[in-house]
């Protein structure tokens, strides 16, 4: 029989994580593209049969080596521990899918670590939740999706959290005006979406982390922002100052209209805050959902070049159209009269996206009529897939928010937000002419 010391040296070294192998991320000194490394890192083939692809993780539960090894996951998982489990646990906190999908989803943006969520809305909420306390201050940008301004301001104020708001464009002197009335309470967070959803304007990340730092001499709320609409490929605020990114999977990274998750990204130490409420209330996203993001991120770059080559031209076609008041593409910027949202894009980002704003000549009905006649892009919600889509923000996706307030953020009745796909750009132009012939 072993001897007492022998027995506990064996559960420790079984206790602790087995080593994975993983492809590796540079080749004779040079640093790998995160679109190469979509295609393997994170996963051993070795570890499932040698299956190529990962395979579909469905199970609740997962078998601990020993009652050591148990106990250590645990550790992680209650927060004991930082940095989460360092083995599989239970699908409430993790799972091979997802935390393959985690790593990947982090190389994008150069981040530490990240975490997938069920929705993009269940990413903002546990967002909030693990930061915020009633009493709290979130300040933030506008405008903001509208669940995202339905959550801070209905649910979260349901709770005495407090908020304050600038406009996405503001300059350093209106966003310290702000941040120096909101730090006479405890801000908790600083809360931005950059472009706006849907008025595509553009926050200058880098003027908020200075207002931040300058205004808040203590501990410093963390800065997180919505990247959706121009992540990963055109726009990685981390490298502008921003704490944490949040994203909906559901649009370019998902890219094919065919599920809905969501995102954080971030330090260790903010992730590690997150995750402990992820893992209390469950908005983790299921296997099937992080395998179909895992097939969509190979082709991430791909979607999303054909998708912004495409918007290019089609906004060309349409900026000069008689019945087109104006199109609120960041592309623009440089030839317009905006010389703040320009300098901010010049600064900011890498690309113009492919979702923008075409306010049309005349109001509701002009929009609708427009709405209805489009043949090749389909009247509905949502952006970032390979299909065109289009929408009326003030009568959809931010019908909830008050008249006032809309017309103030410039959410008006002649707005129709476009997300522009992968289909052959002529035969966009062709089916936006006849949509406008029929205005």
């Amino acid at each position: 029989m072993a001897d007492k010391n022998e027995t506990e040296a064996d559960l420790t070294a079984v206790a602790a994580p087995a080593p994975k192998k993983t492809e590796p991320t540079s080749i004779g000194g040079r640093q790998l593209k995160p679109s190469t490394l979509m295609m393997g890192h994170g996963y051993d083939p070795m570890l499932s049969e040698g299956s190529l692809k990962p395979p579909i993780f469905l199970t609740s539960t997962f078998v601990f080596p020993n009652a050591a090894a148990g106990k250590r996951h645990f550790e992680g998982v209650t927060g004991k521990r930082p940095g989460g489990a360092e083995g599989l646990v239970y699908s409430r906190f993790n799972g091979p899918n997802q935390e393959i999908l985690e790593d990947r989803l982090a190389i994008w943006e150069e981040a530490e670590d990240a975490l997938a969520f069920s929705s993009g809305m269940s990413a903002i909420a546990t967002l909030f939740l693990s930061m915020v306390k009633p009493g709290d201050t979130i300040v933030h940008s506008g405008p903001l999706y509208a669940a995202t301004e339905t959550l801070i301001a209905r649910i979260l104020g349901r709770f005495g959290v407090h908020w304050l708001d600038f406009p996405a464009g503001a300059t350093r002197e209106e966003i310290d005006s702000v941040m120096s009335k909101a730090a006479t309470g405890n801000v908790a967070l600083i809360y931005l979406e950059s472009p706006a959803n849907p008025t595509n304007a553009l926050v200058d990340v880098e003027a908020v982390r200075a207002s931040r730092d300058a205004i808040f001499k203590g501990a410093k709320p963390p800065i997180a922002i919505d990247n959706t609409f121009l992540g990963p490929l055109w726009a990685q605020p981390l490298k502008q100052g921003a704490d944490i990114v949040v994203y909906s999977l559901t649009k370019y990274a998902g890219g094919h209209s065919d599920l809905v998750a969501g995102g954080v990204l971030g330090s260790k130490e903010h992730i590690n805050t997150i995750r402990l409420m992820r893992n209390t209330i469950g908005t983790i996203c299921d296997p099937n959902t992080a395998w179909m993001l895992l097939r969509s991120l190979e082709t991430l770059e791909l979607r999303m070049s054909r998708a912004g080559e495409n918007a290019v031209k089609v906004c060309e076609f349409l900026r000069d159209h008689p019945k087109v008041e104006r199109v609120g593409y960041l592309g623009f910027l440089k030839d317009g009269k905006d010389k703040r949202q320009a300098d901010i894009y010049e600064r900011h980002c890498t690309g113009a996206g492919s979702t923008f704003s075409l306010y049309l000549k005349g109001g509701e009905k002009e929009a609708f009529a427009f709405l209805d006649a489009l043949k090749i892009a389909k009247l509905a919600v949502s952006l970032g897939g390979t299909e065109t889509l289009a929408s009326h923000p003030a009568g959809m996706t931010h019908l909830s928010v008050a008249d006032a307030r809309k017309q103030a953020l410039g959410i008006t009745d002649n707005l129709v937000r476009i997300s522009i796909g992968v289909e052959d750009a002529d035969d966009l132009i062709a089916d936006f002419a006849a949509a406008l012939d029929a205005i």
